[in-house]
């Protein structure tokens, strides 16, 4: 048994990293199975040597990002211990340094993950950026917040946001209403993400203006896209024939970003997948990103990466052995 002890600058941070009636510490300790205490400014940690060397890194890069004005909550302390339990914690330093985008209410949009950072550096630095990964890893989300940015900066006079009109085995021919009456439920989480960045406001009157065009990829056959930051959402639902077109629709001064979840595929057993089969047909070619996130990088209840998890289990195919020849 050891003990080491992290000094902490302010004591608002120490509150925010140990959270409501302590609650991030107790997560800590059980997870590691070390003792924290606090005493005159100064967080003591005792257990085995490599655990308490695991909490220390923990805990002293929660409060750098604590000290940027970040919230400290269950979920965010248990990707800090994964971090530094796979020996990453060189790159906690990394999380919370840009902000992404501003919200219309004010609110600081950045990568939480690592994963996440490197999905929005790619959109950066690319012309292209597929971006493959589970539900609740920020992708559309992110993709939005990069769009309002480029736009608001002029690099982009216009946002086009984009979907397969395939949905969970339902068909937009049973909703009521005319065919935009029908395909505005269908698009709500991308209008959600426009509000969120714009606000109703400003939303509408961009979208007056043609600035902004929330439409189904069918939409977008036979056009050529000059200044626009093209974003295509639930594009595991795209034919390898939707995905060519919406490709070739690229503008000079456009960037595209292709998200999509390939283990939620709602096209016919005999279709293939135009997002699959772009991942591996663009692989290596230069100005396109192609960046995988994983369940680590979900950012939604922790029970979502559980249940991820749990599916990715469930439908890896079992090893089997390879049959062992008889030598003559």
């Amino acid at each position: 048994m050891i003990e080491r002890s992290v000094s902490a600058d302010r004591m608002e941070n120490i509150i925010n990293v140990f959270g409501s009636f302590d609650e991030n510490l107790r997560l800590i300790e059980s997870e590691l199975e070390v003792s924290v205490t606090d005493r005159d400014s100064e967080i003591r940690i005792s257990g085995e040597p490599e655990s308490v060397m695991l909490a220390e890194e923990a805990i002293d890069g929660l409060m750098t990002l604590a000290s940027r004005g970040e919230t400290i909550d269950s979920q965010k302390v248990r990707y800090i211990l994964r971090l530094v339990r796979e020996g990453l914690a060189d790159k906690i330093g990394e999380l919370a340094e840009d902000v992404v985008c501003i919200t219309a209410k004010g609110k600081p949009i950045k990568a939480k993950t690592i994963g996440q950072k490197e999905y929005v550096d790619a959109i950066n630095k690319n012309t292209v950026t597929i971006a493959v990964g589970p539900a609740g890893t920020g992708k559309t989300y992110l993709a939005v917040a990069c769009a309002v940015t480029a736009f608001r900066a002029k690099k982009v006079n216009r946002i086009i946001l984009t979907r397969p009109a395939v949905e969970a085995g339902e068909r937009l021919g049973f909703l009521p209403g005319d065919l935009q009456s029908k395909v505005d439920p269908y698009l709500r989480p991308l209008y959600d993400a426009l509000f969120d960045m714009l606000g109703p406001e400003t939303y509408n009157k961009y979208l007056e203006r043609g600035n902004i065009e929330v439409a189904p990829l069918a939409y977008m056959r036979g056009r050529t896209l000059d200044d626009s930051f093209i974003i295509l959402d639930e594009a595991q639902n795209t034919s390898r024939e939707q995905m060519k077109m919406f490709l070739t629709r690229l503008g000079f001064g456009s960037k595209i970003v292709i998200t999509g979840d390939v283990t939620q595929i709602d096209l016919p057993a005999d279709k293939v997948s135009g997002l699959k089969e772009a991942v591996r047909v663009l692989s290596g070619v230069e100005d396109i990103a192609i960046h995988k996130l994983t369940g680590a990088d979900v950012v939604r209840h922790v029970l979502v990466q559980k249940i991820i998890e749990a599916y990715e289990r469930f439908e890896k195919p079992a090893q089997q052995p390879k049959p062992v020849r008889n030598k003559r």
